[in-house]
């Protein structure tokens, strides 16, 4: 509030009033509400000697008055007010902290230098890669209605900022800042947490598109949805808190196995300067992976595939000689081996060749009565499928037989189509192939290159190795928060450029994501935060007055890591204003 002097064009007088400005959305400029009116200055001067001084000192009182926590607001209200159609007064205060978090990283400043210097684009692009993240936490929407929606948002509430077409075109040039963004990420978490990279936990998952013609990018390819759909795929790596370090976008039709080792050496170049090991699952244990890792003297922990292992190695699995039971029922044993490998290697004119290598190698198996239980029950599911499979071959397809084609004899998938059809004899159950399988139910096995001899004496016990690897699934769960809680998918966009952006847009929410969590402790899952910040939200009660309808334990806890006070039932926009500038300096 502040002293308003309005002279009066006929008489020449001054009144003085004491006046309430506010911006008006409809209109969209600043108006003002007389609260007092004082009087005629010639006529207060009969009671006052300076009015002005006076009732300066009035509404300065007022002021600070209104700035205390527990003072009384004045509403005024129309009775039967009509709501505007299309109007939704409704504004989100929680991603408060995904701001501070945005900051904290420099991305805007940034976003604001790359455009300068990089690029003839004269759109905000960190305005719009700002809108997009928080969109993609607390929206889960497309670009377009990110942009339709961005009045939800105070920081985004001047409708000309930018257009819809701003935000495609700058789509284009944050594919170009991808490895950049990552160094800037990688530098900022190492300096703010102290980030560790001694484990590197990599994993693949894809995305599907729903569209009938390939491209460069989206291409058909083994889909973890069990589609026939083209897709694409998304490596990541990880470090032992769970917070990602970098990633990759490729084309669906190429294979996951080729991209372990390229991501890992960039992270060590990059990154690390000291020895790094690579942790993943089955489908990196390849011979190139175990062999170059290996000979460029950086570790690995992969799973191993005990079905699909040699003769020797699955007699040692079911010998009972050397385990020992932990508990009564969890038995482990371990062993060094020299184990047999195949390596591509490369000639002077570049061709390639394969070769059968020697290498010494760690394995680890042990049994839980857990995993053997959990087997038998999720095989007595895929037999029964196998059963209707060997009734009506043609009934079924890949994606809807899969899990149980490899019980069945006399069968084969159409590559063309993807339906099953009857091939050679009648089809039946292959029992051969499921008491094979009932064998090993409940083995597992880990190997290694990292022994525990010599300098390393007790530093990698089998106790270790498997607590290692078993970190792998916060990988897991990230790609879960990624494809769930962030809703990476459907992914409304053509252009290969623009879809890149998108997985690059994906990753920062992720990052900003883990680290909100990493400030609250650790205690929340990615679902709640999420569902908590949507829910900090606010109505415009009146003129600069907004109301707040929600609290809970997690908002609580969000306001305490974040410095930012989430128990106020009303705020000014000012209040809210100060809130959003702090995000920006914390």
């Amino acid at each position: 509030m502040y002293l308003k002097q309005t002279k009066n064009a006929k008489t020449g007088r001054i009144s003085l009033s004491m006046v309430y400005g506010y911006r008006d959305k409809e209109r969209g400029h600043s108006r003002s509400k007389t609260v007092q009116t004082f009087g005629y200055v010639d006529v207060l001067e009969k009671t006052y000697p300076d009015p002005i001084a006076y009732f300066t000192k009035v509404v300065e009182g007022h002021n600070a008055k209104a700035k205390q926590v527990e003072a009384e607001y004045t509403i005024i209200a129309k009775k039967g007010q009509q709501l505007t159609m299309g109007v939704c007064n409704r504004k989100n205060l929680g991603y408060a902290p995904i701001m501070q978090i945005f900051y904290e990283l420099g991305l805007d400043r940034f976003l604001q230098n790359r455009r300068i210097r990089d690029s003839k684009i004269e759109a905000p692009t960190n305005a719009i890669m700002k809108l997009l993240v928080v969109s993609q936490i607390l929206d889960h929407c497309s670009k377009k209605q990110a942009y339709e929606n961005r009045s939800r948002y105070f920081d985004f509430e001047k409708e000309d900022a930018f257009s819809l077409i701003d935000i495609y075109r700058s789509l284009s040039h944050f594919a170009t800042l991808e490895n950049d963004i990552q160094l800037l990420i990688h530098d900022r978490i190492s300096k703010q947490y102290g980030r560790q990279l001694e484990l590197i936990y990599y994993d693949v998952t894809n995305y599907f598109f729903e569209i009938d013609m390939e491209d460069d990018l989206r291409k058909k390819g083994v889909c973890k949805s069990h589609t026939s759909n083209p897709i694409v795929q998304f490596g990541m790596a990880m470090d032992s808190e769970g917070l990602p370090i970098s990633y990759e976008v490729f084309a669906g039709n190429e294979s996951e196995k080729l991209h372990l080792r390229p991501i890992v050496l960039e992270i060590k170049e990059k990154y690390v300067d000291s020895k790094v090991i690579a942790v993943a699952d089955s489908a990196q244990n390849t011979g190139n992976n175990i062999y170059y890792l290996d000979k460029g003297k950086q570790g690995y922990v992969f799973s191993q595939s005990i079905r699909g292992g040699s003769k020797d190695f699955k007699a040692y699995v079911v010998n009972e000689k050397g385990y020992v039971w932990q508990s009564e029922e969890y038995k482990r044993k371990s062993r060094i081996c020299r184990r047999e490998i195949q390596v591509d290697f490369k000639r002077s004119d570049g061709s390639t060749y394969k070769k059968k290598v020697l290498v010494d190698q760690r394995q680890i198996v042990f049994y839980s009565e857990k995993y053997a239980v959990r087997a038998r029950a999720k095989r007595e599911v895929a037999i029964l499928k196998a059963q209707k499979i060997a009734n009506t071959p043609s009934a079924y397809t890949r994606a809807t037989s899969y899990g149980a084609l490899k019980y069945v004899k006399n069968v084969q998938v159409y590559k063309q189509t993807g339906e099953v059809k009857q091939a050679g004899g009648t089809p039946l159950l292959d029992y051969d192939s499921i008491r094979e399988e009932e064998m090993y139910d409940g083995y597992y096995c880990i190997v290694t290159n990292l022994f525990n001899e010599g300098k390393d004496m007790n530093r990698f016990t089998d106790e270790k190795i498997i607590d290692i690897y078993r970190g792998l699934w916060r990988i897991e769960d990230s790609f879960r928060v990624t494809k769930s809680d962030l809703e990476t998918r459907p992914i409304r966009l053509s252009r290969e450029d623009r879809i890149k952006a998108h997985f690059l847009i994906c990753f920062i929410s992720l990052v900003i994501l883990r680290l909100i969590q990493k400030k609250t402790g650790d205690i929340y899952s990615a679902a709640c935060l999420i569902e908590t910040m949507k829910n900090i939200s606010c109505s415009n009660e009146t003129a600069n007055l907004f109301l707040f309808d929600f609290r809970n334990e997690v908002s609580d806890r969000l306001g305490k890591a974040f410095d930012i006070d989430f128990t106020r039932e009303r705020l000014t926009r000012a209040e809210i204003k100060n809130i959003l500038a702090d995000a920006k300096i914390s």
